[in-house]
């Protein structure tokens, strides 16, 4: 058989029908992974977000939600074990659950947990169907999707690909802000990279495709992603090396540990240079007014929170929303922070619950690249993923592609590979 032109996923012993349903399982999971990128929202609706485009908007994600569905039922042994390795992340979705029943809005909150649970199921399905080179596959189809959209939409439409008003020039491809094109793109080129790697036969598609995701990085100007694309290539990197052999991997190991103390060290005692080269003040673009703010009323209930998702859209006026506007001069959508925004929702549980489930998955991260190919895609892309939670609310997102992606990653590295689709 020659793999000259691009093939579906294969399963042993294949026929004509089930041939038809790897097709269809994986044009679904790219399906998911692209509606969740919320790409489709401006070129669909534009700048205006009013009460007709939000409806509009929210329905788009049904069709999504379906596909979610559709692919449990064609992986459900494997999902469910999936979801067994993971009690972190069980324990999650109860708290938010839970969160209803002392929520500011428990509408919103059951709203919001419906699309959660759907989100979270979007990661979990295409995990537990597919092992690491089709996973990567699938995700790298995804946003080379984003990519080439992007491109074409600055090309064809460059009053809305590029920024018009704030930061006049700098590309913003399919979403409405430069730092998301660049933030997007950067963990694109990670995954789109890590395909290369791990699906040799097509490495010069998907090495392509990275390459056009760092001209997207550096097109946006967003020096944030910048250096997001460049710890995930010292990811890669470091994989690379660790799998040379023993002596390589301890050298890496080693060489890796005093770098990031060096780098922890820098930014503790040099942060004005490192915010000056981001071209930053030092509240962050009014990052630690919200913070400051946030934690406030985080004092007022720590142990529960204000329920999941309740917060940002609260119209009451003198609700927490209210008292953080207030202090931080500004009204905020999120909190600009994953770790304050799951005690600000969910209180200490919630907080702990997501801590826990994130570092179970960068240890397993850290240990598979002792282990696995897989590594190639999970830890370079968790990499650049943890940076961005210190500065944006993506952990226990819903509607949201890096979250479907993050607990896919988390997912997979509690399942070893089988001979899946």
């Amino acid at each position: 058989m020659t793999y000259a032109a691009w093939q579906p996923p294969q399963r042993a012993a294949p026929t004509h029908r089930a041939d038809m349903f790897d097709w269809l399982a994986f044009g679904l999971a790219v399906f998911m992974l692209v509606i969740h990128s919320q790409g489709w929202i401006l070129p669909l609706v534009g700048e205006t977000f009013d009460e007709g485009s939000s409806a509009l908007v929210r329905n788009a994600y049904l069709p999504a939600y379906a596909a979610g569905i559709l692919l449990l039922a064609m992986s459900l042994g494997e999902s469910i074990k999936g979801v067994l390795r993971q009690p972190f992340l069980v324990l999650i979705m109860l708290v938010a659950a839970a969160s209803m029943l002392w929520s500011l809005s428990p509408d919103a909150t059951m709203r919001r947990l419906v699309a959660l649970y759907a989100t979270t199921l979007a990661g979990i399905v295409i995990a537990a169907r597919y092992r690491w080179a089709t996973l990567a596959e699938v995700m790298g189809a995804a946003f080379a999707i984003l990519a080439v959209g992007s491109l074409l939409l600055i090309l064809a439409m460059p009053s809305l690909g590029k920024m018009q008003t704030l930061f006049p020039g700098a590309w913003r491809g399919l979403w409405m802000e430069k730092n998301s094109l660049g933030g997007n793109m950067a963990m694109g080129f990670a995954i789109l990279a890590a395909a290369a790697m791990l699906v040799p036969k097509r490495r010069w598609l998907w090495g392509g495709l990275a390459g056009l995701a760092l001209l997207l990085v550096l097109m946006s100007t967003s020096k944030t992603a910048l250096v997001s694309l460049a710890l995930g290539c010292g990811a890669l990197a470091f994989i690379w090396i660790v799998r040379r052999g023993p002596a390589s991997a301890t050298m890496a190991t080693w060489a890796a540990v005093v770098g990031a103390a060096l780098l922890a060290a820098f930014l503790i005692f040099a942060a004005d240079v490192f915010l000056g080269y981001l071209g930053k003040d030092a509240t962050l673009t009014g990052r630690t007014k919200i913070w400051a703010a946030i934690w406030t009323q985080i004092q007022e209930r720590p142990w529960t929170g204000y329920g999941y998702a309740a917060v940002w859209d609260d119209k009451s006026g003198w609700g927490p929303l209210a008292w953080i506007t207030r202090d931080a001069g500004f009204k905020a959508s999120h909190a600009h922070n994953a770790w304050l925004e799951q005690w600000l929702g969910m209180g200490y549980v919630g907080l702990a619950a997501w801590a826990l489930f994130y570092l179970q998955t960068m240890g397993a991260a850290v240990v598979a690249t002792f282990r696995e190919k897989g590594a190639y895609l999970a830890l370079p892309f968790l990499v650049i993923y943890s940076l961005t939670t210190l500065t944006e609310s993506f952990a226990v997102s819903y509607n949201d592609f890096r979250w479907v992606i993050f607990v896919a990653l988390a997912v997979k590295l509690a399942l070893p590979d089988r001979d899946q689709a």
